[in-house]
């Protein structure tokens, strides 16, 4: 675990030194594109199977605390490049950015410590999982969710300046309320879960992300709906990412934490893929650039689905909906 988060690391951080001095399109995504996102892939999945191994009383709390860091870092950060982009350029600033994320992810990640040994003959992804009727809803809950958490904060920022008339500096503050509000909700889903059990807390934030979508962004086009339906989708949606490791731990054991959550980093990666890029060709040949309809359908869509996942998952484990 620490060589691991140790590697992703060095990984990112140089992925953006050597960015910042390259100058073609090509050159940039394969450094600032595919090897940040492998070594932050890397560091994102050592934090999220390690804090539900040491925890049981409040699996849900610590996870949620953890994953809060991932959103207060790139919330800080975003802001912090941007600005010595601005003063000192793109390069310099690229630059000191993977400085510090060596500077601060190198050295805590010694302090990183797993709590059982991996089991024997056990793959890193074990495709075998998706046999099991409970482990293929939850997979399918992961990759429905994840499409759906996604477009919103891609989106949102431009419907406030092509729907609402707003500023790029309004639609940037819709993004910092978003990802402000899930960082809350992401400690407060937690909490929450500890109390009533992540699944039962699962089904209820995916719910209400879904609600906020259809119910408030949808047929509104006016500034309170839309700013309501950020917060909401916000601050629920929080739940969706730190609560499905918990879930996890809790059906298929804290021992195969790592290689189940593999087999869901997939979920995510390919929920990733196919939420954003087709939702913005959905934009541009319905919508026509303007009409934001059909993407918010499609984003509401994935979100109901997900919701659907969650339930019939909770139904499989026991007939008694609120038992934790």
């Amino acid at each position: 675990t620490r060589l691991l988060s140790l590697c992703g690391a060095l990984i990112s951080g140089l992925a953006l030194i050597i960015a910042s001095f390259c100058n073609s399109p090509w050159k940039l995504l394969l450094t600032q594109g595919l090897m940040f996102g492998a070594g932050g892939s890397l560091l994102y999945i050592t934090g999220l199977t390690l804090p539900p191994q040491w925890f049981t009383k409040y699996r849900a709390l610590a996870t949620g605390i953890a994953i809060a860091g991932s959103g207060i870092g790139g919330l800080w950060l975003s802001f912090a490049t941007r600005a010595m982009m601005t003063s000192i350029g793109r390069q310099w600033g690229l630059r000191i950015t993977g400085l510090i994320i060596i500077g601060i992810c190198g050295p805590t990640s010694w302090l990183m410590r797993m709590r059982f040994r991996a089991v024997r003959n056990e793959r890193v992804i074990e495709l075998a999982f998706l046999r099991d009727c409970r482990f293929a809803l939850l997979f399918f809950a992961a990759l429905f969710g994840a499409c759906g958490f996604y477009i919103p904060f891609y989106f949102m920022p431009s419907y406030s300046a092509i729907v609402l008339g707003k500023s790029n500096s309004w639609g940037t503050s819709i993004s910092s309320i978003m990802n402000g509000t899930s960082i809350f909700g992401r400690v407060a889903m937690g909490l929450v879960g500890d109390r009533v059990g992540s699944l039962n807390t699962l089904c209820t934030m995916t719910l209400l992300s879904c609600l906020g979508i259809l119910v408030l962004w949808l047929p509104f086009t006016s500034v309170g709906p839309f700013v309501a339906a950020a917060v909401i989708f916000g601050l629920c949606s929080g739940g969706i990412v730190s609560l499905i490791p918990v879930v996890t731990a809790n059906i298929f054991g804290v021992k195969r934490l790592p290689s189940t959550i593999g087999l869901l980093m997939l979920a995510y990666t390919f929920g990733d893929l196919i939420s954003s890029p087709p939702a913005g060709a959905i934009l541009d040949k319905y919508g026509h650039g303007t009409s934001f309809t059909s993407l918010i359908i499609y984003n509401g869509v994935f979100l109901a689905l997900s919701t659907i996942c969650d339930i019939l998952l909770r139904i499989t484990l026991s007939r008694k909906l609120w038992e934790k």
